[in-house]
């Protein structure tokens, strides 16, 4: 419903969407709250999602020293199927979740609790971005369209994981992770041990930003009973957010001195810089915190999309050597 102060681009837009998004201001009105409902006024979720996918598949064909024209597709198929499935995957989030966000400030405005969006709409809607995402991974190989299926086990459980553990960014971070495995064995047609460290990685990011995310929500989220590593750590979170940075790092560079090792020293030093230059990333990130200012948190989630594009030019650099 329009409020008396509501333009009709603002009418229906979600409260922690960037202002003056594409959605609320060019997209045409019947398509806002599906466009809302898969998150395409709030992009930092693509790219967190995207970014592990790139950083697998440069690292594999660091690996094995091959590069080829189908690396493009990949290139452009991860993009492309990290906005569709990024999309499914909230969709399906909103319509588990919809009884605990209208509870929760933030989320009220979302289309589902709203009104926006009837539950048999955000599931066909689901359905359809899903079946798009197929047709994408049907044009990788074969291990890699396997991969791309089981994604769909970490991505079905995460809406819960808030209801039994307190620990349910690392679901999150199971299935946000996922393309770092996909498109490593999607360039390599197997999938390898720096990948899975580069997966390890990965998840220990995800711990780091979402508590981060979190924090916004914890008041809230005691009140309706809702378990997030936010509330488990309270006042001890920037030592544990310390010790997921170290991780991240570690990890990371373990992936990349796995995946290198067999070629050009120089090669190695570059990549491996890559991970140093997300770490003082994050590490800026960590002295910009304050845990009780919700804007603050905000800017800082969206801040690690380019702490996840920093190690991409080092990696493709360090192809050239």
């Amino acid at each position: 419903m329009t409020g008396k102060n509501q333009t009709p681009e603002a009418a229906g837009m979600v409260a922690d969407a960037v202002k003056g998004n594409w959605v609320d201001r060019f997209a045409p009105a019947a398509t806002r709250p599906y466009l809302r409902l898969a998150r395409a006024d709030r992009p930092i979720g693509t790219w967190l999602l995207l970014l592990p996918c790139w950083w697998g598949l440069l690292l594999a064909m660091l690996h094995d020293g091959r590069a080829h024209w189908h690396d493009l597709w990949i290139f452009a198929g991860c993009g492309i199927g990290a906005w569709l499935m990024r999309g499914a995957g909230c969709t399906w989030n909103d319509i588990t979740d919809r009884d605990i966000d209208g509870s929760v400030a933030r989320t009220a405005s979302r289309p589902i609790p709203s009104g926006q969006v009837s539950v048999t709409g955000a599931l066909v809607w689901l359905v359809a971005q899903a079946l798009v995402a197929f047709c994408i991974l049907l044009t990788f190989n074969a291990a890699a369209i396997a991969l791309g299926i089981l994604a769909l086990v970490p991505v079905a459980i995460y809406p819960f994981a808030k209801r039994f553990t307190w620990w349910p960014q690392v679901f999150l971070g199971l299935a946000f992770n996922w393309g770092a495995l996909l498109a490593w064995t999607a360039h390599a047609g197997q999938l390898e041990w720096p990948a899975v460290l580069l997966y390890l990685a990965g998840i220990s990011w995800t711990l780091f930003y979402d508590t981060i995310y979190a924090h916004q929500d914890k008041e809230d989220d005691a009140l309706i009973g809702v378990k997030s590593t936010a509330r488990l750590f309270g006042d001890r979170t920037p030592r544990w957010l310390a010790m997921f940075l170290v991780l991240t790092v570690a990890l990371q560079s373990l992936a990349v001195i796995v995946a290198a090792i067999g070629g050009s020293s120089p090669a190695l030093l570059v990549a491996l810089l890559g991970p140093w230059a997300m770490g003082w990333h994050m590490q800026w990130q960590l002295r910009k915190l304050d845990l009780n200012d919700n804007e603050r948190l905000l800017g800082l989630f969206r801040s690690n999309r380019d702490a996840g594009l920093l190690p991409l030019p080092f990696f493709a650099i360090a192809l050239l050597l």
